[in-house]
C-alpha cells in the first residue's frame, strides 16, 4: 500500500510503499477514504511532541470501509463505514484513571497516528473497541473532521459548562465546528484570530459569531468562558483577561507554548484554568449522535493523499480556512 510516512521530526513526509497491515483478533482492516489534518500532526512533524512512534504513519482523523476483521470483533461488518479517532487503546482496568472512568488520561494509553500508525495511508489497522459508526449524512470528506476537531473540541465546550458567551481563540477546524453547536444552542460566540486575518473573522462571522476580531484585543464586553484553540502560551493570560468573575479559560490542545507569568488579579474571582487531554468514547458518541441534528457541517480543503506535506504546511501557515482533509481514494 501506498502512505506518507515521518521517519525523523522536523523533515517532510516521504512517499513509501508499506505491507498492507494485517488485522489482530481485536483489529478491523480499514481501507482509509480521508483522513482530516490536524494541528497535533504538525506537533508530531515539528517535534514538539517528543516520543511518536518512527517510522510513523500520521493520521487520526479516519474515515474508511471495514474490510477484514479479527475473531473477537462484534460491532461491525464488512463493508461498513467507520470512523478512527486520536484514542486508539485504553488498558480497560489497569489504571485508576480507567477504573474511575477518565480513559483519556489512562497511563497505557496509545494515540492514533503517534503510537499506532494512522490514516496517510490507503489502509490501517485499528482496535474496533475504539472506532465510532458513521452517521450515513456525511459524506467521507465531512464526516472526517469530526474526529478530533469535532470530539475533543466537543470535550472543551462541555468544560466550559453553560457559559453563554463564550469565546474562541484560534479559529481552526474544531472552532469552525464547535461554533455551529453553540449556535444550535443560543449562546453567543467571540472569535478570536491573528492579528489581521480578516478572511478567518469574516468566515467566523458568517458561522454565526456575534463578534470577531484579532486576539490581541479584549471583547466587547466580559466573556463567560474562553476556550483556547491556538497553541500559543501568550494566550492564556489575554484570555484570563476577557473572561467576567467566576469565568472559565479551557485550553485546547495537546501541544502549547510556553505560558508566560501573569498577575494573580486576572486569576482572582474565582475564575478557573484547565486544560482537556484527549477524549473519551462517551464524547465520541455523543458527539456524533449531536452533530447530525444541528446539523454540523464542515468546511473542507482537500488534497490528495500525497500531498500531505502541502496540506501540513498550508495548515501551518494559517491558510486553510475550516479543515484540511486527505483524499485516499
Amino acid at each position: 500500500m501506498r502512505a506518507m510516512i515521518l521517519e525523523a521530526p522536523r523533515q517532510p513526509l516521504r512517499l513509501a510503499q508499506l505491507p498492507q497491515p494485517k488485522p489482530n483478533s481485536e483489529q478491523v482492516l480499514i481501507r482509509v477514504h480521508a483522513c482530516a489534518v490536524c494541528r497535533t500532526d504538525l506537533h508530531i512533524v515539528d517535534g514538539e511532541l517528543t516520543h511518536p512512534k518512527l517510522p510513523l504513519v500520521l493520521g487520526h482523523q479516519i474515515v474508511g470501509t471495514v474490510e477484514a476483521m479479527g475473531e473477537s470483533v462484534d460491532k461491525f461488518s464488512i463493508g461498513q463505514r467507520v470512523g478512527v479517532p486520536w484514542l486508539g487503546y485504553t488498558c480497560g482496568d489497569r489504571c485508576p484513571y480507567c477504573l474511575s472512568n477518565r480513559e483519556n488520561l489512562c497511563d497505557y494509553a496509545e494515540f492514533t497516528g503517534y503510537n499506532l500508525d494512522g490514516g496517510f495511508a490507503e489502509y490501517t489497522v485499528a482496535d474496533y473497541r475504539f472506532c465510532f459508526s458513521l452517521d450515513p449524512s456525511y459524506p467521507d470528506l465531512q464526516a472526517a473532521p469530526l474526529l478530533c476537531g469535532g470530539l475533543i473540541g466537543y470535550r472543551a465546550y462541555r468544560m466550559a459548562g453553560d457559559a453563554q458567551k463564550i469565546g474562541f481563540y484560534g479559529f481552526g477546524s474544531a472552532a469552525h465546528i464547535l461554533i455551529q453547536l453553540a449556535c444550535y444552542q443560543k449562546r453567543q460566540v467571540f472569535a478570536f484570530t491573528r492579528s489581521g486575518d480578516l478572511e478567518g473573522q469574516e468566515f467566523a462571522r458568517q458561522l454565526g459569531a456575534t463578534w470577531s476580531g484579532s486576539s490581541d484585543v479584549l471583547p466587547p464586553e466580559p466573556l463567560d468562558a474562553a476556550i483556547i484553540f491556538a497553541p500559543v502560551g501568550n494566550l492564556v493570560p489575554t484570555a484570563l483577561r476577557a473572561v467576567a468573575k467566576g469565568g472559565v479559560v479551557v485550553c485546547a490542545g495537546i501541544h502549547m507554548s510556553d505560558i508566560p507569568s501573569f498577575p494573580y488579579d486576572i486569576l482572582w474571582e474565582e475564575r478557573v484554568l484547565r486544560s482537556v487531554a484527549n477524549l473519551t468514547r462517551r464524547d465520541g458518541e455523543e458527539f456524533l449522535t449531536l452533530a447530525p441534528k444541528v446539523p454540523i457541517r464542515t468546511e473542507v480543503n482537500v488534497f490528495p493523499l500525497t500531498q500531505a506535506n502541502e496540506a501540513l504546511d498550508a495548515l501551518r501557515s494559517g491558510k486553510i480556512s475550516g479543515s484540511a482533509v486527505l483524499v485516499v481514494d
